[in-house]
């Protein structure tokens, strides 16, 4: 036998393998063929994975946001909160609780700046008070505070987010690579957010403000947006003297004079001449809820003008939060009336016409002049005096029926004064200033100022007129006035907040209280 040489032994393998694959090769080929669709299953579309990691980094960055992102921070004499917030709009928001909000459009990115007040500190606010002599500092030190919580806010948002975004991919991967692919996306999304935020930041969004809530109707609370840039010295000073301010009126209501209301005592609201200022509606509300108002009352000049299209204006005393009582002023027609006759919860009282509401008789006369313009009508000061005497002649019959009356209405303070000695205490307006007299027989005189601060009248004079209104406490059992406080908000430019209690000298420390059957004595 020829013996082949080990070469070409080698040779003919390589060829054999060459012609014939393996089986193994072969099996694995034919089981590939035979299920071409086993690791498609397994293998989502890019786009599909990438989708749905967004998804998990943004869901998980919004509830780290929710629950750990926001920091307390001390600024003066108030305490806040800062937050960021996920906003298709972005800027920045400030919640002044009770008083409303107050938005600047300082940056254009998905994200929020929430800055709440939360309370003024009452232990700082009297060391302002005790200590006047550090004003001079708090502008420095409201800066630092701000700086300070901002960089915090902003540590706390970075953990917030990664630790969010990290937490939900690992519980919905399962898997720890995946979960810190969530986290580092969300801190390159916080990145980029945070660049697009500096680059569109807009340092003049101050100058166009967007009030809401009772801010509304006094942007001035935070002076002139174009003088704070131009003249940001005084507004210093002016915003030193805003906190000096409240800070005094916060330590004013904690020492009031002696006089506390149970919860028997009745609390009547008194307004007037509120001039079609839409902002009136908002401030009466607030002091309903604040100080537990059992009813309202309106001594009239609700309108301006008295005209139908102006009738849409009344359609939220319903949602005040008590009874409305209300006289017709020279400024409110009789279509004005009818108007209000028809609203809820109000009641309209005219010639004389008496009603019992919320413990309280009350009893009115509608103003005989309609004067929208303002100009005086021949004879008016006999119709105001005639007008007081048919009020005094239903007093005096509402007396001999046995349900005599604890308070009237009348617009006109000379109207008013025909009914001295029938009645307890009457209410009025039309001054558009506060005062409180009693007349020579007795009777208790009380005229309310502008609670719409003149209307458009504002901008008239010099000085514009306060917003103005007072809760009268009358005792339930003898229905006598035992303490009133007088309330009174800065009018347009200007930035004041005042709150006075006044007693009448027959409920001070001391005095002989007046017989029950007699209007009140002396102030």
């Amino acid at each position: 036998m020829a013996r082949v040489p080990a070469a070409v032994l080698n040779a003919r393998s390589i060829l054999n393998v060459l012609r014939k694959p393996p089986r193994a090769l072969a099996r694995q080929y034919g089981r590939r063929r035979s299920h071409p669709s086993v690791e498609l299953v397994h293998q989502p579309h890019p786009w599909t994975r990438a989708l749905g990691l967004v998804t998990v980094v943004l869901l998980g960055a919004w509830l780290g946001l929710l629950i750990v992102g926001n920091v307390r921070v001390p600024v003066g004499p108030m305490n806040t909160t800062m937050t960021l917030r996920p906003s298709l709009s972005g800027g920045t928001k400030i919640n002044v609780s009770p008083l409303g909000a107050l938005q600047l459009d300082s940056h254009h990115a998905p994200v929020r700046l929430d800055v709440n007040v939360d309370q003024l500190d009452p232990e700082r606010s009297q060391a302002l008070v005790d200590h006047p002599e550090r004003l001079s500092g708090l502008q420095d030190e409201v800066a630092t505070d701000v700086e300070h919580g901002t960089l915090d806010l902003a540590v706390r948002s970075v953990v917030a987010v990664v630790s969010g975004a990290t937490a939900l991919g690992l519980a919905v991967y399962r898997r720890p690579r995946r979960a810190l692919a969530a986290g580092g996306l969300a801190l390159t999304l916080l990145a980029a957010c945070g660049g697009t935020a500096y680059a569109t930041w807009n340092p003049e969004s101050v100058l166009e403000p967007k009030f809401s809530g009772l801010l509304s109707s006094a942007p001035s609370l935070v002076g002139n947006a174009r003088s704070i840039v131009t003249e940001f010295d005084v507004y210093q000073k002016e915003l030193a003297r805003l906190v000096t301010n409240v800070t005094k009126l916060y330590d004013v209501t904690s020492t009031l004079p002696a006089y506390q209301p149970d919860p028997t005592t009745i609390r009547v609201l008194h307004v007037s001449d509120i001039h079609l200022n839409p902002a009136s509606w908002k401030i009466i509300a607030s002091l309903v809820e604040q100080y537990k108002v059992n009813v309202i009352v309106d001594s009239g000049d609700t309108m301006d003008h008295g005209t139908a299209a102006e009738n849409g204006f009344l359609d939220p005393i319903p949602d005040l939060g008590a009874p409305y009582v209300w006289v017709r002023g020279n400024h409110d027609s009789l279509t004005t009336q009818r108007y209000m006759e028809g609203l809820k919860r109000v009641h309209v009282l005219d010639n004389g016409k008496a009603e019992t509401i919320a413990g309280l008789r009350f009893a009115g006369m509608g103003d005989p002049q309609f004067t929208p313009d303002r100009s005086t009508n021949p004879g008016a000061d006999e119709s105001q005096e005639a007008a007081g005497d048919r009020l005094a002649a239903a007093l005096r019959e509402q007396r001999a029926a046995g349900t005599p009356v604890d308070l009237a209405i009348a617009h006109e303070p000379s109207a008013a004064r025909e009914v001295d000695g029938e009645v307890p205490m009457i209410l009025s307006g039309h001054l558009h200033h506060q005062e409180m007299e009693v007349m020579k027989k007795g009777t208790r005189l009380r005229v309310e100022g502008s609670t719409g601060g003149s209307g458009l009248r504002a901008v008239e004079g010099k000085y514009p007129d306060p917003i103005e209104a007072s809760i009268l406490y009358m005792d339930r059992d003898t229905r006598r006035l035992q303490a009133w406080d007088e309330i009174k908000l800065g009018g347009l430019g200007l930035t004041t907040a005042e709150v006075s209690r006044h007693l009448p000298e027959d409920n001070q420390p001391g005095a002989t209280p007046s017989p029950t059957g007699s209007p009140t004595g002396t102030p």
